[in-house]
């Protein structure tokens, strides 16, 4: 009888498995974060765009035509989100922190890059790294390599 039962429930109310969170979807969720890092400062410079497109093309070891379609895919999600919850919630569940870290540093370099870290930038990276845990420790210490890089 409790087999029936249990049997019944199974095949009709089974509970739907937790949604895995695939490979491209934290590809477009990361690059729709450096995406929105281009569009913080109200000036979306060429150079902001390429550093995106490389960093992408870099971390993902894709290829540029694969980098491309991402940062297409990437941009319509950004333009579409209400918040970064949707895409932090996804790097939450499957990056480790030096995972993590390594994203808020290719943030910091697209801030970075064209020469003048505007305050809104600054604000974007400290609410992702808030938004992923990352701690404020890490986040100091990678602003401080990346400009030293990018001085030098």
């Amino acid at each position: 009888m409790l087999n029936q039962i249990k049997l019944f429930f199974d095949e009709h109310i089974k509970l739907p498995a937790p949604e895995e969170t695939s490979a491209e979807q934290l590809q477009i969720a990361s690059a729709a974060l450096l995406l929105e890092m281009v569009t913080m400062d109200d000036k979306i410079e060429a150079i902001e765009q390429e550093t995106v497109l490389s960093l992408v093309q870099q971390s993902f070891s894709l290829t540029l035509e694969q980098a491309t379609t991402l940062f297409d895919l990437a941009e319509l999600q950004r333009k579409e989100a209400v918040d970064y919850y949707q895409f932090t919630s996804l790097i939450n569940k499957s990056y480790n922190l030096d995972q993590k870290i390594e994203l808020i540093e290719s943030l910091w370099k697209v801030a970075f890059v064209d020469g003048d870290l505007d305050m809104h930038e600054e604000y974007l990276v400290r609410k992702i790294a808030d938004l992923l845990y990352v701690p404020h420790a890490s986040l100091m210490k990678t602003k401080h390599r990346v400009k030293i890089r990018l001085e030098s």
